[in-house]
């Protein structure tokens, strides 16, 4: 496909970020290739984001702005789900209202007249080529169905310095980033409203034959550190939960904890991993289920075992 015949739509999810939606709304704005549309939609808000949204909308002409507050938008389904229970409502990360907020903005309009989509997150700043050279990567590889950039969380301790954050380019994609192609998106049946959806819909894509990476030469700039929005700790263990959903082994998660452990806060991170996983475990929590999902999902991680442990010329 050519880059005259690709059509992107952007979705951007956001609450409370009245402190970076300015300068994210700018970069979009400046790209060399800006999106067809871009739809932010704000997510039940309680500072100054929605005024700030009316502004930016004004002044930029792909942009439209939607409200999870609407009649019969997320915030009237989630209530409805879970009448009067107000904890069930505030663990938002719980119930993916991220995701339920997406689906919302990506069904307000004719989806499938777009090539591609992207999910953008509302303190993500990008770099100006992001866009022309992401759909680029997709026009050269036919076969790429979800792809996006890395991110850059401010350094400790070092103001105006920025630190890359390290994960596996050549499969994962991270959720703030996500772009996938629509045959991609339409294959995988779309995006799950539940708990740990940025790895399932990657895992799904590359059991229906695309690919999926990350493209390191996209460094876009993170506003607010990983996990900040509800606290380190509980962020990482909400990834350990996210590990058992997507029916990753205790022996790779005990493993990956080992990892995480080497970030900050140190020893703490890679606990707090662990003991997400654990806790998912011993609470029941459900479990994708699909057998050839955990089929594909075990195969998947043993390969990649294999290739860390043994020399390139063993293996298949």
């Amino acid at each position: 496909m050519s880059a005259a015949d690709q059509r992107l739509l952007v979705i951007s999810p956001v609450r409370n970020e009245q402190a970076h939606i300015e300068r994210v709304a700018a970069a979009v704005a400046a790209q060399t290739r800006p999106p067809d549309a871009w739809i932010v939609v704000d997510d039940g808000s309680t500072d100054r984001t929605p005024r700030l949204l009316s502004t930016l909308q004004s002044e930029i002409p792909f942009l439209n702005t939607l409200s999870t507050r609407s009649p019969g938008g997320v915030d009237a389904v989630l209530r409805a789900q879970a009448p009067g229970d107000v904890e069930v409502i505030r663990d938002r990360l719980a119930i993916a209202a991220e995701a339920r907020a997406f689906n919302f903005a990506l069904h307000s309009v004719p989806w499938r007249r777009f090539t591609h989509i992207a999910k953008l997150d509302g303190d993500i700043e990008l770099p100006p080529q992001y866009f022309e050279e992401l759909l680029a990567s997709f026009a050269a590889d036919p076969r790429l169905g979800l792809a996006g950039g890395v991110y850059a969380d401010p350094a400790p301790g070092a103001a105006g310095r920025w630190r890359v954050v390290r994960i596996p380019v050549e499969h994962h994609v991270p959720g703030a980033l996500k772009c996938w192609s629509q045959p991609c998106l339409q294959a995988i049946g779309g995006v799950q409203e539940r708990l740990g959806w940025d790895t399932i819909d990657e895992t799904y894509a590359r059991m229906h034959g695309f690919r999926t990476r990350a493209l390191p030469s996209l460094v876009a700039l993170h506003h607010r550190p990983w996990g900040s929005a509800d606290g380190t700790l509980r962020g990482r263990a909400r990834h350990g939960e996210c590990a058992y959903v997507a029916q990753f082994p205790l022996p790779w998660v005990t493993l990956r904890a080992a990892k995480v452990a080497r970030t900050r806060p140190l020893g703490l991170s890679g606990v707090a991993f662990l003991y997400g996983y654990l806790r998912a475990a011993a609470r029941g929590a459900q479990r994708v289920q699909d057998r050839a999902f955990r089929r594909f999902v075990r195969r998947e991680l043993r390969l990649r075992m294999a290739r860390a442990l043994l020399p390139t010329r063993l293996l298949p």
